[in-house]
């Protein structure tokens, strides 16, 4: 059971805060419509006390586990038991089963002890809630352990992509203070002694001399700067406006339609296997994209899914995805093998996610390395001009 902080309107219009026990926000509502209420917010106490997100690998961990103790006969209370009771697993994540496994000892529902924890991604909530109302809840376990093996694979993988474009960065980034702030400042005497410096001399000699002098104020400042674009990239507009240009950009748009695209199959697979409604699992499938430009078009989609529109037309209107999906799924309306098709475009699409990713990185590393000689060049103009300068004034003489 979660801890709920509520505030809530009786009919006469008065407003009454407090706190009550619940399974559920859901449960909460329920329980103060009884009493005359009408619950205008509710914060959940348990989640804001501490428990992260579980992080893919955890999930599939942990799904896969309870997947093979369902299918060998055990029941779901001594299974939650077995997997909070095992050796190596975090403090933090043991009290997460430990809680549900609490719940669900108090007669709540696997899926209602994990919603009020807060931890669990909405994805997983819904599988759990089919699986539960279809009885077989081994079997959406199972899916649910490849669905997040696959999501945390293809995560190491773009985490491993980005290695070696990362270390490059960080090379070119201290190679460019060490000239900077070491050797640049060896020619100051020199240039000291010449009558006058060309202007981009001058600008890198200032962003020498403030590095050395005033280094703690660089720091300050490129601290804020992270900060207040963290903050401006938190605003929804902007926000919305960069997921668009992800996929309109030249050359990237097309890298980042194919990791959305094969997300979204993977997961609508999943869900509609699980037996879940294709309208609830659209809605559920379409906040798991990772673009708020893509996921805010969904609204339509399931609105027009469930207007009677086959699922292949409305998906083609959407923009950021794959024409290759609507088609796909095309022949598995038409052919009543509509899972098979999921399944079958899902593994398709993953396979195009990571070679897109690999040509992403393929295009970062020469970008990179441009950017670099672009700086170093910079500055060996500025040191070596007024060098050249002064040997053409002398020869001149």
């Amino acid at each position: 059971m979660a801890q709920f902080r509520y505030s809530a309107k009786d009919m006469a219009g008065k407003v009454h805060r407090g706190t009550l026990e619940a399974a559920t926000e859901k449960a909460l509502q329920e329980e103060l419509t009884e009493q005359g209420l009408f619950l205008i917010n509710a914060k959940n106490l348990t989640e804001a006390k501490g428990h992260k997100r579980l992080k893919p690998k955890q999930l599939a961990d942990f799904c896969r586990e309870l997947s093979t103790l369902l299918a060998s006969g055990v029941s779901l209370v001594r299974a939650l038991d077995i997997i909070s009771g095992q050796e190596g697993i975090p403090g933090s994540e043991r009290e997460i089963y430990q809680a549900v496994l609490l719940d669900l000892r108090k007669g709540i529902s696997l899926s209602e002890a994990m919603e009020a924890r807060g931890c669990f991604p909405e994805l997983m909530l819904g599988m759990i809630r089919s699986g539960e109302g279809s009885g077989n809840l081994d079997q959406v376990a199972e899916r649910l352990s490849i669905q997040y093996e696959k999501e945390y694979k293809l995560s190491q993988q773009v985490r491993s992509a980005m290695t070696y474009p990362a270390i490059l960065l960080i090379l070119s980034v201290v190679v460019v203070i060490l000239i900077v702030t070491f050797i640049l400042p060896q020619f100051q005497t020199l240039f000291d002694q010449m009558d006058s410096l060309p202007r981009v001399t001058l600008i890198l000699m200032g962003i020498s001399d403030f590095l050395v002098k005033r280094w703690y104020l660089a720091i300050l400042g490129l601290l804020a700067m992270i900060a207040v674009i963290r903050l401006i990239v938190g605003i929804p507009g902007v926000r919305r406006q960069i997921d668009y240009r992800k996929v309109h950009m030249p050359g990237f748009g097309r890298l980042f339609k194919v990791i959305y695209t094969a997300r979204f199959a993977r997961t609508l697979s999943s869900l509609y296997s699980s037996g879940m409604p294709i309208a609830q699992a659209i809605g559920i499938a379409g906040k798991t994209v990772g673009n708020t430009y893509v996921e805010e078009q969904f609204d339509m989609v399931v609105t027009q899914v469930r207007s009677g529109i086959a699922l292949s037309r409305a998906l083609h209107e959407v923009d950021g995805f794959l024409l290759k999906l609507s088609s796909t799924i095309l022949v598995g309306e038409e052919s009543g093998q509509l899972d098979v098709m999921l399944d079958s475009i899902a593994a398709t699409l993953e396979e195009d996610a990571e070679q897109a990713t690999k040509r992403m990185v393929t295009l970062l590393e020469p970008i990179l390395i441009i950017c670099m000689a672009v700086v170093v060049g910079f500055i060996m103009i500025a040191v070596m001009l007024p060098i050249y300068q002064s040997y053409a004034a002398i020869e001149n003489a």
